[in-house]
C-alpha cells in the first residue's frame, strides 16, 4: 500500500503553482507513525548538488545521521513551501538535544536561476542554522527529485524574475543506509512530525 501511494503522491502533488495536494492525506498503516514507511524504498540518488557554502554536497554520500529530512521548495513560494519549512522545524526543536544531532533536514531547492547560495543559506537560516540548503544545475535537482519519486517542473517566468515551479509538496525520510524509508505529506503537523521522528531513532531509524 506505502508503495502505491507513494507513486500517487509523486504524481499529484505537482499539480498546484508551489505543490500543494489539498486533501491528500497518508492514512494510518497501523505501524505508529503518521507518515508512510515505503515497503519498497528508493536508492538515495548520488549525483552532486551544492551546499550553501559552495562544497558539493551528495544526498547519498553526505547524508551520514540516522535520519535526514528532505524536502524540495524554492524560496519564493508563497504558501506551502513556509508551511513545510516551519513544522520541520518546529519538530527538531521539541527533540532533546542528544536526539536533535541524529537528525538532518535538507532543503534542494527547485528553482536554481532564482536561487543562488546566498538565498538559500539566507531562506533556511530563517527556519533553523543547522538546516543544510542545497542548489546546483535544474538538470540535476530534477534528478535527484526524481530519485526519490518527487516531480519538479519549472513553469513560466513571474514578472518578479522568479518563476512558477510546480514541485511535489511531500518529505522523504532517508536512513543513514541511503535508502528513503518513509514519506510524509505537506499537511503533516509539526506534532506529527516530532513524533515520528522519535519513533524512526528508538527503532534505530
Amino acid at each position: 500500500m506505502a508503495s502505491r501511494l507513494a507513486v500517487l503522491l509523486a504524481t499529484v502533488l505537482l499539480l498546484g503553482g508551489c505543490g500543494s495536494a489539498g486533501d491528500v492525506v497518508v492514512p494510518d498503516d497501523g505501524d505508529g507513525l503518521h507518515g508512510a514507511r515505503l515497503d519498497q524504498p528508493y536508492d538515495v540518488p548520488e549525483a552532486t548538488l551544492t551546499a550553501t557554502d559552495g562544497s558539493p554536497y551528495s544526498l547519498a554520500g553526505d547524508t551520514d545521521r540516522p535520519l535526514t529530512m528532505v524536502f524540495f521548495g524554492y524560496t519564493s513560494c508563497p504558501d506551502v513551501c513556509t508551511a513545510v519549512m516551519s513544522s520541520l522545524a518546529a519538530a527538531v526543536n521539541r527533540l532533546e538535544d542528544e536526539r536533535r544531532e541524529q537528525v538532518d533536514v535538507v532543503f534542494v531547492t527547485t528553482d536554481p536561476a532564482v536561487d543562488d547560495e546566498e538565498k538559500v543559506r539566507r531562506y533556511v537560516g530563517r527556519f533553523d542554522p543547522d538546516f543544510v540548503g542545497l542548489t546546483g544545475d535544474l538538470d540535476t535537482i530534477v534528478a535527484n527529485a526524481r530519485s526519490l519519486a518527487v516531480a519538479v517542473e519549472k513553469g513560466e517566468k513571474l514578472a518578479s524574475g522568479g518563476y512558477a515551479v510546480a514541485h511535489g509538496a511531500q518529505v522523504i525520510g532517508i536512513g543513514a543506509d541511503d535508502l528513503a524509508h518513509v514519506v510524509w505529506t505537506e499537511n503533516t503537523s509539526a506534532a506529527d512530525f516530532a513524533d515520528d521522528i522519535s519513533t524512526l531513532l528508538d527503532e534505530g531509524a
